[in-house]
């Protein structure tokens, strides 16, 4: 069974809980594929660790049209910190993700409003075996002798753990494998650690303001 080319388009199908039948992840989920993106930029070698920042080499080509945005960005900008291109733009990244897959044919979208008023948009994966394949990838990603390990299955797992996608990984799982996620995070070491503090970032945000008197 076929899987989109792009990391950012397999995280997204990892968020989602073929069990509810909805995405998870919520607010988190555009750093994520912000990161994915990235993921996706270091491994192909269209960009580098320069000093702590993300920096794109030159010539460098990539097919998906999503992942060459994120490219151009950082080709056309000051050099930033990986954490600051994990943050910019992750809500368009999360729109622009879900149309893609749409218009590949592995989601289908269908606006509603919760209580008649708040506008949703209802996700359904269309055949929720690649969710199944993504989950067999990851598994796999844990069990396996490190060294035949796939290094965008390797991605995948240090996205979501670094991500906290619980369908893919939930807490126990994370904890369990601690060891064995930290190593394979190596493979797109600078984005992983970007996306942790980028996440707690956002929960820790989120605590406080919840917390704060009315």
């Amino acid at each position: 069974m076929d899987l989109p080319q792009s990391l950012p388009g397999r995280m997204y199908l990892l968020a989602y809980n073929p069990g509810r039948r909805r995405m998870t992840a919520g607010a988190q989920l555009g750093y994520v594929l912000r990161a994915a993106a990235l993921a996706d930029l270091l491994l192909a070698g269209a960009i580098a660790d320069v000093s702590g920042k993300a920096g794109a080499q030159p010539g460098q080509v990539v097919a998906d049209p999503l992942v060459d945005v994120v490219l151009q960005q950082i080709a056309s900008s000051r050099p930033r910190s990986w954490r600051s291109w994990v943050s910019k733009g992750a809500a368009p990244m999360k729109r622009d993700v879900r149309e893609q897959l749409v218009t590949e044919g592995w989601i289908q979208v269908e606006p509603r409003r919760i209580l008649g008023l708040f506008p949703v948009a209802e996700v359904t994966v269309t055949d929720t075996r690649v969710v199944d394949l993504l989950a067999g990838s990851v598994a796999a990603a844990l069990r396996d002798p490190i060294d035949e390990v796939d290094p965008r299955d390797a991605a995948l797992v240090a996205l979501a753990a670094a991500g906290e996608i619980k369908t893919a990984l939930p807490r126990a799982r994370r904890r369990e494998h601690k060891e064995r996620i930290a190593r394979l995070s190596e493979v797109i070491g600078p984005v992983a650690k970007a996306l942790r503090k980028v996440v707690q970032a956002q929960q820790a945000a989120a605590a406080s303001s919840a917390s704060s008197p009315t």
